[in-house]
């Protein structure tokens, strides 16, 4: 089943091989599948019924359970890693050393030191290397980003999101390693600094081996404050951010039906008095105006996504979501993790040269 829109001749089209049919990958196969420029001509999965049931849907030529076949095909541009994090290192590092561009699903590793070997090894092979970090190309998310830069919310005062539901509890990674991952890329998409530390705290409940509780604190230079929680424990489903400025305020709640983007021109400012006692010189007045909510772009995230890799492989664009992006995700869950098992803040250190801002 194939559902192309109209061809950009002026882009080559993108042969394409997903390794994992499971939860994510079919989505995967279906926004390639029906791009106008891009061709699925490979799947794999080690249950190869499933890889099966995904290429009988979509027709696509090469079906197998062995990645290292795929990745080895010459006809393929892009391998994409659709499969459980622990895999995504050795998975990607094969596809690039093969010479192939690659995306990967997040989090890009779970370790530092192997998401900073992922992105030098694309540097040196001259290929692309792409992170699924979807919420990023929302519409709500890019329009944040846009309001952000534009000026209108003024200095960021924090960012503060909340994704809980009840379940899936995975027994190969906790809740931090799950979940955080899409709030902590939309943290660092939306302000783009440096953090100078993480401090986190997380608890195992049930008898569950990992956290499925946590809460992350991403501290940058100034007093701008990051906050994460993350629960797989909750009796509802929530997916919220609030970001705070100094201008306006928002608060993105992705379970809306519409509106999932509201700006409040609502603040404070502090002004001082001097004929005023001391303890009384702090003059503090409130500011409640209007509330509106944007119009979004109302594309599949999925899809604008597929399209930037297709545009950056063809050399139109560059990457929204490159290596650097997952690297800097990376090194805040690492850094969550180890607060949480030694109790303390960790410092974030900078960025190494291979990974320029």
């Amino acid at each position: 089943m194939r559902t192309h829109r109209t061809k950009d001749l002026t882009m080559r089209s993108i042969r394409v091989g997903i390794v994992g049919c499971g939860y994510w990958g079919p989505n995967l196969v279906r926004n390639f599948a029906r791009h106008a420029n891009s061709e699925v001509e490979a799947v794999c999965d080690m249950r190869y019924e499933r890889a099966m049931r995904v290429g009988a849907e979509y027709r696509i030529p090469m079906v197998t359970d062995d990645p290292a076949k795929m990745i080895a095909n010459p006809d393929l541009d892009l391998i994409v890693v659709a499969t459980p994090s622990f895999s995504h290192f050795p998975l990607a590092k094969a596809a690039l050393e093969a010479g192939k561009h690659v995306l990967v699903m997040k989090p890009l590793a779970t370790r530092t030191d192997h998401a900073e070997e992922l992105c030098a090894l694309a540097e040196r092979q001259g290929v692309l290397l792409a992170v699924d970090h979807t919420f990023v190309f929302t519409g709500a998310v890019r329009k944040m980003r846009e309001l952000i830069v534009s000026g209108e919310i003024g200095d960021l005062y924090y960012f503060d999101s909340v994704r809980i539901n009840l379940g899936l509890i995975q027994t190969d990674v906790n809740v931090v390693w799950d979940l955080a991952p899409h709030d902590v890329s939309i943290m660092d998409y939306l302000i783009g600094r440096e953090p100078v530390s993480v401090s986190a705290t997380g608890a195992a409940h049930g008898g569950s081996p990992t956290e499925n509780i946590a809460y992350l604190t991403v501290r940058y230079e100034g007093s701008l404050i990051g906050h994460v929680h993350v629960n797989w424990l909750a009796p509802a489903k929530v997916r919220r951010t609030i970001l705070g400025g100094s201008k306006k305020m928002m608060i993105y709640d992705d379970m809306e039906t519409s509106e999932k983007l509201k700006v409040y021109d609502k603040g404070f400012s502090i002004a001082t008095d001097p004929t005023l006692e001391k303890e009384y010189q702090l003059m503090i007045s409130y500011r409640s105006g209007d509330m509106h909510a944007p119009q979004l772009e109302t594309r599949e995230g999925l899809a604008v996504e597929v399209e930037n890799i297709i545009r950056a492989v063809n050399g139109k664009e560059p990457l929204v979501s490159d290596g650097s992006a997952g690297w800097r995700v990376v090194r805040i869950l690492e850094a969550a993790q180890q607060s949480i098992q030694r109790g303390v803040a960790v410092p974030i250190n900078g960025a190494p040269a291979v990974l320029p801002r």
